[in-house]
């Protein structure tokens, strides 16, 4: 049995084939990809990684089981998965995630080559563990892969609060150690126990408050569209395959970037924190239903069109069209006088907060700060914005869309 200190759990033991796949180097790659991403150009402490949040996952997932009475070569397969589910993650995490989608159809959750191949399989195999069923867990197959792939599952439990520990923000807090202790299972579904409806509601407050204040700050939304926007330049015009990008770390990727000609100014601005800012910031009821349902060669279209409009190179405006808010805990099961409910027709808190997560949702269009509002006016123009308010000007003038605490 290891001992290993975190920051989050304190003391962390870990043995059987847990300890085995730390080792490994799929495993061990995950400590050179950040878990937030570009989020620590907004937290500079944000620095932690997928390695140490893989350990914490194995930490609740441990704890979970111990409380369920699982046992035996069923508890060692999801303890397992649970330090094995983000291997499949590229480079700075979710950030760069869709354009590998687009050209590989594959996400993070498709690890099916590393596990059941390679140093994976054979640490598995020596523990009388079938890959393949590993690999279904982590895919989210199976009853018990709701406790590492499901609406309840401590993968979620541990981001929170460790993303709110090295941010610094206070919104993250939940009780995890109550959420674990109240998991049950009820005709096949993980749900939890009589009495827990604030537990429940507590992990979706915890989420609302984390989206708009870290997961979608700005800055961190802009940086990831510049990331995403050389990366894919990188794809255009140079050797290097998608499927190999997937498997870089932040490291590599960032070196790549930098030191190709089409990804160039990308790599570099953000090197230096040199971003973009926004020309436009926008709310939902503002923003036509064509502009909402965009695919990616549609908002490239439009990227060119207010370039076009503003007299600016097309590399010079980025559309950023976040997906329609969606909220997958509401419908988390709890136990409400002896019978399994949805948390959505129970907690009145579940509407609010979904009404909140829509109010919060805005589109973006970034450009380089000579060029905010040229371009700003021009998307206004092509995009059939709202004129009130959706501008932000070059001098920081913000409209009804944006408050002063969130300029730089």
């Amino acid at each position: 049995m290891t001992t290993i200190k975190d920051s989050v759990h304190d003391h962390i033991e870990v043995g059987g084939v847990a300890a085995a796949l730390l080792d490994t180097p799929p495993v061990q790659r995950l400590r050179r990809i950040k878990q937030l991403g570009t989020v620590a150009l907004v937290y500079p402490s944000a620095n932690h990684t997928r390695f140490e949040h893989s350990l914490g996952v194995y930490h609740l997932a441990d704890r979970a089981l111990d409380h369920l009475g699982i046992a035996g070569q069923r508890a060692e397969r999801v303890r397992a998965a649970a330090v094995l589910h983000d291997v499949g993650h590229s480079p700075f995490s979710h950030n760069v995630e869709d354009v590998v989608h687009r050209r590989t159809g594959k996400e993070h959750d498709d690890v099916d080559e590393l596990v059941t191949a390679g140093s994976v399989a054979r640490v598995l195999d020596g523990h009388d563990i079938d890959p393949e069923a590993v690999a279904r867990l982590v895919r989210g197959d199976g009853e018990l892969a709701q406790l590492v792939a499901g609406e309840l599952d401590v993968d979620r439990m541990d981001y929170l609060v460790r993303d709110a520990h090295h941010t610094g923000v206070p919104y993250g807090t939940i009780d995890h150690g109550r959420l674990v202790r109240a998991l049950r299972f009820v005709d096949g579904d993980l749900v939890l126990g009589e009495g827990n409806v604030q537990t429940a509601e507590s992990l979706l407050l915890a989420r609302a408050l984390m989206n708009p204040t870290v997961y979608s700050h700005h800055v961190a939304r802009i940086s990831k569209s510049m990331l995403r926007r050389g990366t894919e330049a990188l794809l255009d015009t140079s050797e290097i395959s998608a499927e190999q990008l997937r498997r870089m770390d932040d490291h590599e990727l960032s070196v790549a970037l930098r030191t190709h000609d089409a990804s160039s100014p990308f790599g570099r601005r953000l090197a230096d924190r040199d971003l973009f800012k926004r020309a436009v910031w926008a709310e939902m009821g503002d923003v036509d239903d064509d502009v909402l349902e965009a695919d990616h060669d549609r908002v490239r279209a439009y990227e060119a069109d207010v370039a076009a409009d503003a007299g600016v190179e097309e590399a010079d405006v980025i559309l950023d069209v976040p997906g329609k808010p969606s909220m997958r805990e509401s419908t988390t099961g709890v136990v409400v006088n002896g019978e399994v409910r949805r948390l959505d027709e129970q907690s009145t808190l579940v509407n609010a907060l979904q009404v909140a997560q829509r109010e919060q949702w805005r589109l973006g269009v970034y450009a380089p700060e000579d060029a905010v509002e040229a371009v700003g006016k021009a998307a206004e123009r092509v995009l059939g914005l709202e004129t009130a308010g959706a501008l932000i000007s070059e001098v920081g003038t913000p409209g009804r869309y944006a408050s002063l605490t969130e300029f730089e």
